[in-house]
């Protein structure tokens, strides 16, 4: 009654090439780049194929998720 949920049992998973892997990883990422105003810095290391990225300090919607600064302490400050 409830195969439709569950699949059937001896069903073989379907496993995606490494070639697959990399081009859905990849466009995931470009969609994320694409969508940020400040651009990372992309670096690859040839000797170990690593790929890093120099992220801004801050992300955009990690400024929409801070407090607003308070106006009348920092004149207090100032003073």
């Amino acid at each position: 009654m409830l195969k439709f949920l569950f699949g059937q049992k001896n069903a073989a998973a379907v496993e995606k090439s490494q070639r697959e892997v990399i081009t859905s990883l990849l466009a995931d990422l470009n969609t994320a780049v694409m969508s940020m105003p400040e651009k990372p810095v992309v670096a690859i290391n040839p000797n170990t194929g690593e790929i890093s990225l120099e992220l801004p300090e801050q992300m955009p919607d990690e400024a929409l998720a801070l407090p607003a600064p308070d106006l009348a302490e920092d004149t207090k400050a100032a003073a």
